[in-house]
């Protein structure tokens, strides 16, 4: 028996169109093409919204007669949108506002002067941009007297040690989730590891920042909650998305936990003096809300932390029911019957004759 060619004798292979990459070409042109996009998104994200640092509807309070303050909120409301102005009745009523963080600070007017109340524990950056704002309006020669209701805490009165934990709280996020997409842990199992991955990071965090550093001086176990969940809604969202879409999804979910989740959180300022909607977009991501509520549960007694905890629950567990979706997805392709080969067996390939 001889087998022959179907092609013609002496015909030679086609030449091809052209030049083709090869698979380490085509990856050296990834790498070329998606590290520099890379930097310039993580340059925009994090140097933008320093750049364009400015009060943008800042809630404040005014309290005093109504005659004495009607001047100082209609100076403040001047400002071309910086300011969100909050009538109070008296010096008690602005004082309750501040600690339930409805405001950042408030002008109190006396008949010896304005009284500026302040809260550096809400954000050191806009005390002090509250303070030369006033004391620019007040009548030249007039002594604006401060008080701070509510202190940054001594080991920490820049909030630099806050602002410094959103990043590493990203980054242990995004780690969980990545480390278990590459272990293999699906469904339950992967779940169940995040949640106590999460917790035991809250103790951990706490540990350090509240126990050693002191500069975190609320509840302790409320700290580790915020801190757990807030990993949690991060890692979830990671492995979520992993599950769903491969290992891209653990680009994806960095690239919303680090690269913009950490720049638009405003915790080291506060939201309101980020560009808009920049500001509005972090709070709506875990790193933003988990910011805003350890402030809120450390130096507030969790006033104001109801929205943040509820924003991090939902990305926590939609990025959980991922992870579920995500396995029983596998589960179900992979218990699909094998589908028979297009030629049956024994059968010759084409363009080859037998004799």
């Amino acid at each position: 028996m001889s087998a022959t060619s179907a092609a013609p004798a002496g015909a030679s292979p086609a030449a091809p169109d052209g030049p083709r990459l090869t698979g380490n070409g085509r990856r050296m042109a990834a790498v070329i093409v998606l590290v520099p996009i890379i930097v310039t998104l993580a340059l925009w994200a994090f140097a933008w919204p320093a750049a364009r640092s400015a009060p943008n509807d800042l809630p404040v309070g005014v309290a005093g007669p109504t005659a004495a303050a009607a001047g100082v909120e209609e100076q403040l409301q001047s400002q071309g949108g910086a300011f969100e102005v909050h009538r109070y009745a008296d010096e008690a009523a602005a004082r309750d506002a501040i600690e339930d963080r409805s405001v950042y600070g408030a002008v109190v007017v006396t008949q010896g002067g304005p009284k500026l109340l302040t809260a550096s524990a809400a954000g050191p950056v806009v005390s002090q941009l509250l303070t030369q704002a006033v004391t620019a309006q007040a009548p030249e020669g007039t002594q604006v007297a401060t008080e701070d209701v509510v202190a940054a805490p001594e080991n920490d009165p820049r909030g630099a040690a806050l602002g410094a934990s959103v990043m590493p709280m990203a980054i242990a996020g995004v780690a969980a989730g990545a480390v278990v997409t590459v272990l293999g842990l699906r469904g339950m199992r992967a779940a169940l590891a995040l949640a106590v991955t999460a917790a035991v990071v809250g103790v951990v965090a706490v540990a350090l920042t509240h126990s050693w550093l002191g500069v975190l001086t609320g509840n302790w176990w409320a700290e580790a909650g915020a801190f757990g969940l807030a990993a949690l809604a991060i890692s979830a969202t990671v492995a979520g998305l992993a599950a769903l879409l491969g290992s891209a999804g653990i680009g994806l979910g960095a690239f919303l936990m680090v690269l913009l989740g950490n720049p638009f959180s405003g915790v080291t300022s506060a939201p309101e003096l980020l560009p808009q909607p920049v500001g509005m977009i972090g709070q709506w991501l875990p790193p933003g809300a988990g910011g805003t509520l350890m402030r809120s549960v450390s130096f507030f007694d969790g006033a104001g932390g109801a929205g943040p905890a509820v924003t991090l629950g939902i990305w926590a567990a939609v990025g959980l029911v991922a992870v579920l979706i995500g396995a029983r997805s596998r589960r179900s392709s992979g218990s699909r019957p094998a589908q028979a080969p297009d030629t049956a067996a024994g059968a010759q390939p084409q363009g080859v004759q037998v004799s």
